[in-house]
């Protein structure tokens, strides 16, 4: 059996643009996961931990049911996870729309223990005297 070293060659060739597209995506990945990181750390310093979390959990929560919701029907429907998710834009209006009472709910939630917990804190109030007037 004669075998072709330029198909050798070619095969090999492949194989080696295959793994480099692979690391090349790999590090293009978290070269955007970085960038995205020190954004998150730049707006939770700006605008402080409550507001940043209540607008992490109004983003997350409705794509999240979103997502969940059309894969589930997708598989039912179609037997197929991926055409439910291309389905995803009639009904990500009505869930995202369905899912505004809870988000709000989970902030006045978050609001109302912060705000207890500032409440419950005792308070001294005290006047301040120079020395030179005692």
């Amino acid at each position: 059996m004669i075998v072709d070293k330029s198909e050798n060659l070619k095969i090999k060739a492949t194989k080696l643009t295959d793994s480099s597209r692979d690391s090349y995506n790999q590090f293009m990945t978290y070269v955007v996961l970085y960038i995205a990181a020190i954004y998150c750390i730049w707006w939770i310093y700006r605008v402080g931990w409550l507001e940043a979390i209540k607008k992490i959990l109004s983003i997350l929560i409705p794509s999240a049911l979103i997502i969940l919701f059309n894969v589930k029907a997708g598989q039912l429907l179609f037997k197929s996870p991926i055409v439910g998710i291309i389905s995803i834009f009639p009904t990500a209006i009505f869930i995202y729309r369905g899912s505004l009472p809870l988000v709000a709910g989970i902030n006045n939630w978050i609001e109302k223990k912060t705000y207890e917990f500032v409440e419950n804190q005792d308070v001294v109030e005290a006047e301040v005297i120079s020395k030179e007037d005692a």
